[in-house]
């Protein structure tokens, strides 16, 4: 079977797009996918059942590729180390708000003055409110996603989980 690196090569991305992808499969079970990496349309979501959104929403090619290579990597299995490599200084990018040493998150969103991005490989879910940025441990949990209610603060957040819906308060702050 091709490695991670080869997939990403033949659909015309760097191993570093391919491994980000691979950590964001693994993250959703390698049936669903949240990513956020430049070579991939920007922040994204990709579903088995055919669901696919890019950040470059009118660049159909590019939708149709990271796609294809989700597809193909939905079907191989092999441990990731990181998901992809930081640029740098002390942020992923100009328009990462997490420290560069974390990589990218395997899922990450945002919503009104509220923003998460959670590492699996650190264990750690960050959550953004406002200018303040706040850690939590995340343990052996998987993290699918994070709903919000209008209106409740950080207090209303609750994870969708490998052990089902949890909240946010439930988690130990680091």
């Amino acid at each position: 079977m091709s490695t991670i690196d080869d997939i990403a090569a033949r659909h015309g991305f760097s191993a570093d797009a391919g491994r980000a992808a691979y950590a964001a499969l693994q993250a959703g079970g390698f049936s669903q996918a949240q990513f956020s990496h430049p070579e991939l349309g920007g922040m994204g979501q990709w579903m088995s059942g055919g669901m696919m959104m890019i950040g470059d929403m009118f660049n159909e090619g590019l939708k149709w590729r990271v796609g294809a290579l989700l597809t193909d990597l939905s079907q191989h299995r092999e441990p990731v180390q990181q998901a992809a490599p930081s640029f740098g200084g002390g942020f992923v990018n100009n328009a990462n708000w997490w420290p560069a040493e974390l990589g990218y998150p395997s899922t990450s969103g945002s919503q009104n003055d509220m923003a998460y991005a959670w590492f699996p490989n650190a264990a750690k879910l960050l959550m953004k409110v406002g200018s303040d940025v706040f850690s939590f441990d995340t343990g052996v949990l998987t993290i699918y996603g994070v709903q919000q209610q209008q209106g409740g603060g950080i207090g209303s957040v609750v994870l969708n989980t490998s052990n089902g819906p949890m909240g946010l308060l439930g988690l130990n702050r680091s």
